[in-house]
């Protein structure tokens, strides 16, 4: 008889009467600290200002935050809306904040990036190229902290590292793929493989070019894990490909037309014009 991973993990780090650590808030957090700290060796290997960081910071938590959380309600609760608007956007702008999907926050990332390239007037794909290292590492973070939750399990199976998922009321507790960490390490992976690319060519990297990839191998994954993936929610029984499939086509897809203009446009400059005194005069130090 095989010996499977029995996974009985308390979500909870601690209580304090109603206040709560727990393992998903800790990790999802730890995902932006250390990649605060990626950005900003970033930031200081090409010269520009570090006090950037703290506002790029401040716009990732909040587009990652909104749009995981709005795209959760427009992609997998959009019944919800049609039975009862109301509670529909009571339930996405209210504690507690259960569901965000992954899309949504890609969404959100590009739109707060968008904004942050406008308002410091550089290259948006610049920007995004930097920025998708440390996505990779928060994706594994925040996969990491849905295996701490014993949530978005996998379908059952008898490999020999299946985990029983034993606080997992929603499915039956038998032996699944953890499909949790196959997202993790892959995004680990995702993100050395990146900040290498990085590192090996800094401001000769054609913009787009670490864009596109990491939208080409995150959503490619993405649509091959979901077959390991129980469904997240009913309507997608009755589906050949779930919604996370789906929404992933246009994801890679994007990715791919980035790399051919990443490739075919070659833009290395940082800004849209030529670089503020104050940049000039940081790049000087």
């Amino acid at each position: 008889m095989l010996n499977y991973i029995v996974w009985d993990v308390n979500p909870e780090i601690f209580n304090i009467g109603s206040f709560s650590v727990r393992w998903y808030g800790l990790l999802f957090a730890l995902g932006f600290l250390i990649g605060q700290r990626i950005i900003l060796h970033i930031f200081r290997k090409e010269g520009l200002p570090e006090d950037w960081v703290d506002s790029l910071t401040l716009y990732m938590v909040l587009a990652t935050v909104i749009g995981a959380r709005v795209g959760h309600y427009i992609f997998y609760e959009y019944p919800m809306f049609f039975a009862n608007p109301w509670r529909w956007f009571k339930d996405m702008l209210l504690p507690p904040y259960a569901g965000l999907a992954s899309h949504g926050a890609a969404i959100g990332i590009f739109t707060g990036l968008y904004l942050f390239a406008r308002a410091k007037k550089i290259h948006f794909f610049w920007i995004t190229d930097r920025i998708v290292i440390t996505v990779a590492l928060a994706g594994c973070f925040i996969r990491l902290g849905n295996l701490m939750n014993s949530e978005i399990v996998g379908k059952a199976t008898s490999v020999p590292w299946a985990f029983i998922f034993v606080n997992n009321t929603e499915f039956s507790p038998v032996p699944r793929h953890p499909s949790q960490l196959y997202e993790a390490i892959s995004c680990f992976i995702l993100c050395i493989v990146l900040y290498l690319i990085w590192r090996r060519y800094k401001t000769n990297l054609p913009q787009g070019l670490t864009t596109g990839i990491f939208m080409v191998v995150v959503f490619t994954l993405r649509f091959v894990y979901e077959f390991y993936k129980e469904n997240q929610v009913t309507f997608e029984d009755q589906m050949t490909y779930n919604l996370g499939q789906l929404l992933s086509v246009p994801a890679v897809l994007f990715g791919l037309v980035g790399i051919f203009w990443a490739i075919r446009r070659h833009e290395t400059n940082i800004f849209l014009n030529s670089a503020p005194q104050s940049v000039r005069q940081n790049e000087s130090k």
